[in-house]
């Protein structure tokens, strides 16, 4: 059997499918796993990284205003979509699974060209223009928000990697906080933005760090791969430590007590899956889905939702810094973020897969 996955840009495309692709491994060993991509996207580091085969095809992202570049979108469309087919054919696949991003849009068309199965998988509350077009092609939609606004879509929530759906954050936490430098006996937020990162969120944190420290707070920062700062915090104790990137997100989760963080999807379903309380910083632009996300799980009491204008230094200590305090505060935030999460997404979707391509 050969599964082709198509999801590409940002890691909130390409960690589920990702995930899929360990999870039908798991399942059976002798599922053939091709991965479909762009050039432009995340997944040029992360699929190989994992070991599954990239197959590239060339991005068409539409223009987002009326200009001589739309003229161009048909023909490059056309270019994608037989690209696409191409891997299809070489690969002979069973069934294709698409995660949306630039990438999905020529493999579904590809696929309802070569009569080839098509599931869909939707992380976000309001799906994007891929994905709506692929839902309109199979009757084979899940999603990973309850609430999703697809017809005929069943709610299975976010595939995750194990390393995280089986994280222990409690039993974890000591060689969690070694592993960064932290000490063990210190309240712990994690700031980070993403695979990208988030300069409203490394700013705020910044500047708030001397108040959180001499509170006896220690931070591990994300900063995100393509930002930096200007003036790093001095060197003491408490550490607030930080980094460029992480690639182990499941043992930052498991040094912290608390985030601060965006809301997209993957956040949000990781979270929640290893129950560590946050308060989310949705992005200001977009069409609205991270607030949607954080909404959630701020009413089901899992975390704080603050507006990315209204995020700040002074928001942070009056918010999140006496949450850090009262150790039975944050442990009723997380026992309240784990009741929302989902961790077995990854293998109740394998075996759907496996079941549509057979």
């Amino acid at each position: 059997m050969r599964v082709v996955l198509a999801g590409g840009g940002a890691a909130g495309h390409i960690e589920p499918a990702l995930a899929l692709a360990d999870a039908l491994r798991h399942l059976d060993r002798s599922v053939g796993i091709t991965c479909m991509g762009t050039e432009r996207g995340l997944e040029t580091r992360l699929v190989p990284a994992r070991g599954y085969e990239l197959a590239l095809v060339p991005a068409v992202p539409l223009p987002r205003a009326i200009t001589p570049s739309l003229l161009t979108v048909p023909g490059r469309l056309a270019g994608a979509i037989n690209a696409a087919a191409g891997i299809l054919d070489r690969v002979q696949a069973d069934v294709l699974v698409g995660f949306g991003g630039y990438v999905a849009t020529p493999a579904y068309l590809a696929a309802k060209r070569r009569g080839v199965p098509i599931v869909v998988h939707e992380a976000n509350p309001r799906p994007g223009l891929a994905n709506r077009l692929g839902a309109r092609l199979t009757d084979h939609v899940f999603t990973g928000f309850p609430e999703a606004a697809m017809p005929k879509a069943e709610y299975i929530g976010t595939p995750l990697r194990r390393e995280i759906v089986t994280l222990d954050r409690l039993s974890a936490g000591d060689k969690a906080r070694s592993w960064f430098g932290l000490e063990n006996d210190r309240p712990t937020l994690l700031v980070f933005g993403g695979s990208q990162g988030a300069r409203s969120l490394n700013q705020a944190a910044l500047a708030a760090a001397p108040v959180l420290r001499s509170a006896g707070v220690q931070v591990l920062h994300v900063l995100g791969p393509n930002n930096a700062v200007d003036h790093e915090p001095p060197p003491g104790d408490p550490q607030y430590v930080l980094l460029p990137y992480v690639d182990r997100m499941d043992v930052a989760y498991a040094a912290a007590d608390f985030a601060l963080c965006r809301a997209g999807a993957l956040s949000c379903a990781e979270l929640t899956a290893v129950g560590l309380p946050a308060a989310y910083v949705p992005l200001p632009h977009g069409n609205g889905e991270q607030a949607i996300n954080a909404g959630r799980i701020a009413r089901g009491g899992g975390g704080l939702m603050v507006d990315d204008a209204q995020l700040s230094p002074e928001w942070i200590i009056h918010n999140v810094l006496p949450i850090l305090r009262d150790p039975e505060r944050v442990a009723a935030m997380s026992e309240a973020a784990s009741r929302l999460g989902r961790k077995d997404a990854d293998i109740m979707l394998a075996r759907k897969v496996l079941e549509i391509a057979r």
